[in-house]
């Protein structure tokens, strides 16, 4: 027997309390029957994950094996836990789902391509993370379901919180753990009910494994025009930066909104549905996502009336990261199945708290390798534990969390394809304008769609640009539909000396933090000039 599978066989995973590949409608009935939820007037399903609203990074930990350990990035992210700790959480693991009542599986594929997927089960004590998982990754057909043979295999155990004998026979840092492993290919969480912990252990299973098939993950949101199939658009950036909000476009078809595979064909997603922030959420700036919200969906820590169960999206009493759960099939112009070809545009999103990089400028080559490994944005609050305001953040490649491997191995890929493609590559911020957070204000979402229009019809490709001094940026000199004067920062701040001591305290930061990676005299040259 092979490890992969092992776990299951420990499983009793048989009889009437195993509710496997339910409907949507009947998972969303077990978790009204259980408590789990409430029905918003929308039909959406609104859960409480309770202490956590974000992911428990500090909490993730990964098996040390010999197999894997040259091929793991060591340190801060990935953390690593002996073979016989993870032992004992698998052993727990499997007393505490054999024990329950009713256990609810979802057997699926991470990966639109077929010839470059993951088989998954996810094992969970709760119907709606079932629900959450059947939406966020690909759904098989009957025929797909006969004689299925994992790949990977997910066990939820959120519910229980570890003792403090537990925490200490497992290393763990708290009554949270989220523990991975390469080699038996098993995710194992405790504590935690946050349902975004279940998609980004996958996609850290797919960031291990496909670069061995030659396809580059990625951190991005993916769309098409729907009238020329040669223009895809890829859109990287961490939680909050506008991954979600920019690709659903009603002029252009969703390829997925999140995680993304570049092989030999082009761009294929890794999920079957989106994970889109939904504070301020309105019919009239979101109104694809607006409208995707309905039955089937899952809204997390979301507000909603006693009276008419009418979700508050402006309500951030319980957290800034309220999320929507839903089948990628609710965008109306998604593309199914979700592949397209090779990308023409390659954006990178970044939220600048410190509110000094321009809203919009076109990198060189050089540029693009060099703020593709720096990955600098601000974690937005809510988007994991602890995080209560924008914090300047430098995350590799845009998705620093979920990299088992060293981030250059990424960005020689990503190097590679932009190269043998002849894709233009920009830079994009999301963030504060007129000043830092706290002074600034956040740029304006339909100047952000009038930048993303101008990159997307080739506009800009063409455009006459003046270099920013600090970043050496080169921004645009006109935008249809953005005033001018915006398009500079610097112009934004009341207070000139007050930017310029912002810029060179950014720019410092760019270069303490690309010390620590490897990179030729031509990338590095390309970062600030302060």
């Amino acid at each position: 027997m092979t490890a992969m599978t092992s776990v299951l066989a420990d499983l009793n995973l048989t009889g009437s309390r195993i509710k496997k590949n339910l409907s949507s409608p009947s998972l969303i009935e077990a978790a009204l029957r259980r408590n789990e939820g409430r029905l918003a007037d929308n039909g959406a399903l609104v859960v409480d994950t309770g202490q956590y609203t974000g992911r428990c990074p500090n909490d993730k930990f990964l098996e040390d094996t010999p197999e894997i350990h040259d091929k793991i990035w060591w340190g801060k992210v990935n953390r690593p836990m002996t073979s016989a700790q993870f032992d004992e959480m698998e052993k727990l693991a499997t007393e505490y789902i054999n024990s329950l009542d009713d256990v609810y599986v979802f057997e699926g594929f991470v990966g639109a391509d077929p010839t470059h997927r993951l088989r998954v089960t996810t094992v969970c004590d709760q119907a709606w993370h079932a629900l959450f998982t059947q939406t966020l990754f690909l759904r098989p057909s009957d025929e797909e379901l006969k004689g299925f043979e994992t790949d990977w295999t997910v066990i939820n155990c959120g519910k229980h919180k570890l003792t403090k004998e537990e925490q200490e026979r497992f290393g763990a840092n708290g009554e949270v753990m989220i523990a991975q492993s390469m080699t038996r290919k098993t995710v194992i969480i405790f504590g935690t009910e946050y349902g975004g912990e279940n998609k980004k252990s996958l996609f850290y299973a797919m960031n291990f494994d496909m670069p061995e098939e030659g396809v580059l993950p990625m951190h991005c949101s993916s769309n098409v025009n729907h009238k020329n199939p040669s223009n895809v658009a890829l859109f990287f950036g961490l939680s909050g930066t506008g991954k979600t909000t920019l690709s659903a476009d009603p002029e252009r078809n969703l390829i997925g909104d999140d995680e993304h595979g570049w092989s030999d064909n082009g761009i294929f997603n890794f999920e079957g549905g989106c994970y889109a922030k939904c504070i301020n959420l309105s019919k009239e700036g979101e109104p694809l996502i607006w409208d995707a919200i309905r039955f089937g969906s899952v809204l997390e820590n979301v507000v909603i009336s006693d009276d008419h169960r009418t979700p508050d999206y402006d309500d951030t009493s319980m957290t800034e990261n309220t999320r929507a759960t839903y089948p990628v099939e609710h965008i109306p112009n998604a593309m199914i199945p979700s592949v397209g070809g090779h990308p023409k545009n390659v954006i990178f999103l970044t939220a600048d708290a410190f509110g000094v990089l321009p809203p919009v400028s076109k990198l060189t080559k050089e540029q693009a390798m060099y703020f593709f490994i720096n990955g600098y944005t601000s974690k937005l609050a809510g988007t994991e534990a602890g995080i209560t305001e924008p914090v300047p953040n430098f995350s590799p490649c845009f998705g620093g969390p979920f990299l088992p491997r060293q981030p250059q191995e990424y960005a020689d890929m990503l190097a590679e394809r932009i190269d043998q493609h002849g894709a233009d590559v920009w830079l994009l911020n999301t963030g504060w304008s007129g000043g830092a957070y706290g002074t600034g204000k956040r740029f304006s979402l339909p100047y952000t769609r009038a930048m993303v229009d101008a990159i997307l019809d080739g506009t800009l490709s063409g455009a006459s640009y003046t270099e920013d001094p600090m970043f050496g940026l080169m921004i645009p000199d006109r935008v249809e539909g953005v005033p001018t004067e915006v398009l500079n920062p610097r112009n934004t701040w009341a207070d000139k000396d007050a930017y310029d001591k912002q810029a060179r305290d950014l720019a410092g930061r760019f270069r303490k933090n690309d010390e620590t990676f490897e990179m030729s005299p031509e990338v590095r040259a390309a970062g600030p000039k302060g």
